[in-house]
């Protein structure tokens, strides 16, 4: 379809999908770091998982109308998620509802505004955010993990890179970096912006909504209500948020503090084989340098599909998703109290020195159980249901060396 027939078609006003948040606002980020900006949000459902979701370059909040729909509503999914899940979507700087201010962009200035963010919305304890972050988003947060690694409960890296890097020879990627910004027709825009985001098989599909011809000519309308908009969706806005992505780099050394830190079972690396805007070779090197799947990281390539996973691979990546939250969610560290045979479990955080992971909490459990035991022996106290406790009080603490 054309622009002019995508505009005239009756489900045009209607792609932007009206899902009612818990929360929204905007917060101002930034102060003394060239701020205040103000930057635009919005919580959806009121569930004890906290989903943090980051869009990439030139992507608005409500980019992410399917996940936000399929976990915090849960209509896609015939039951409601609202009270499983949180999701905090919003927009970066530079686009949407968000300021945009002409300054230098960097991954790691935008993910101190989500941690902001974060902050204001009260999501602050250890290993409680969930992180998915896609393209320039995935690269937002790398650097949020980096800086918080003791509350990422996972982190989702979906179509992105450690740093860009040209896998189609140095020619090529100069055409294909110039012709970012030459002025086209919409059309021409539209076309070319489309094939490089997802695969040429699900582009000609008939739309999965069920209104327009092709699942492509809906994602034209999507874009276009999103260029209308000249207020959120700018050149100057577009081209700094751009930059950020060029400039993103994470060497080695820093993806593997990345992985010691966060630990890389909590690491899920996503990536569509024929992924033209950031190649499937950024995916692999990602989880190499991450540590590998030998060391715990989370693999998916994903066969046939390109960059715009969350619209291409919707159904089996919500699936994804969930389970590897839920995954995650599970190796919580514990420290577990005893005191005079009373467990008391609660979460704890290590830092660098260590993680007890839930596969060690049985073992754990039983020394616990014995060594009080012996403790109320010794102490001529007794066990059991409603009994006189010893006179002396023990307590075995997992951070104290008893175990």
């Amino acid at each position: 379809m054309t622009q002019f027939e995508v505009v005239r078609h009756p489900e045009f006003e209607h792609v932007t999908w009206a899902l009612k948040p818990t929360k929204k606002g905007k917060v101002a980020v930034a102060e003394g770091r060239g701020g205040p900006i103000q930057i635009s949000y919005e919580v959806h459902g009121n569930g004890p998982t906290k989903l943090v979701w980051v869009m990439g370059l030139a992507g608005v909040k409500t980019s992410w109308q399917r996940q936000t729909k399929d976990f915090g509503h849960g209509q896609n999914t015939n039951r409601d998620q609202s009270s499983k899940y949180s999701c905090l979507i919003f927009d970066n700087r530079g686009v949407g509802e968000s300021d945009k201010p002409l300054m230098r962009y960097s991954t790691s200035e935008m993910a101190k505004d989500t941690l902001e963010l974060i902050d204001h919305v009260g999501w602050t304890s250890q290993r409680q955010l969930h992180v998915i972050g896609i393209s320039l988003g995935g690269m937002i947060g790398q650097e949020l993990a980096l800086m918080v690694p003791e509350r990422i409960a996972s982190l989702t890296l979906m179509s992105t890179a450690p740093r860009l890097f040209s896998t189609v020879g140095w020619f090529q990627n100069l055409r294909d970096r110039i012709n970012m910004f030459i002025p086209r027709s919409i059309d021409v825009q539209l076309d070319s912006t489309k094939a490089r985001i997802f695969s040429e098989h699900w582009l000609n599909e008939p739309d999965a909504e069920g209104h327009f011809p092709t699942n492509g000519d809906r994602w034209a309308a999507q874009e276009l209500v999103k260029q209308r908009d000249i207020e959120g969706f700018t050149k100057g806005g577009f081209l700094l948020q751009a930059m950020a992505a060029n400039w993103h780099h994470k060497s080695p050394a820093q993806l593997k503090q990345l992985g010691d830190q966060v630990g890389r079972k909590r690491i899920l690396v996503v990536h569509g084989t024929v992924d033209r805007m950031i190649t499937q070779p950024h995916g692999e090197l990602l989880v190499k340098e991450l540590g590998g799947e030998e060391k715990g990281v989370t693999r998916c390539m994903v066969e046939g599909k390109g960059h715009g996973l969350p619209m291409e691979w919707r159904r089996d990546l919500t699936k994804l998703i969930a389970g590897f939250v839920e995954k995650t969610g599970k190796l919580q560290i514990y420290s577990t109290k005893v005191t005079c045979g009373l467990l008391t479990p609660r979460i704890l955080s290590f830092g660098r020195q260590g993680r007890l992971e839930s596969s060690l909490l049985t073992r754990l459990l039983h020394q616990l159980h014995f060594q009080c035991y012996r403790a109320f022996k010794q102490s001529g106290g007794t066990l059991g249901n409603g009994e006189t406790r010893a006179n002396t009080k023990r307590d075995f603490d997992l951070r104290s060396g008893d175990i």
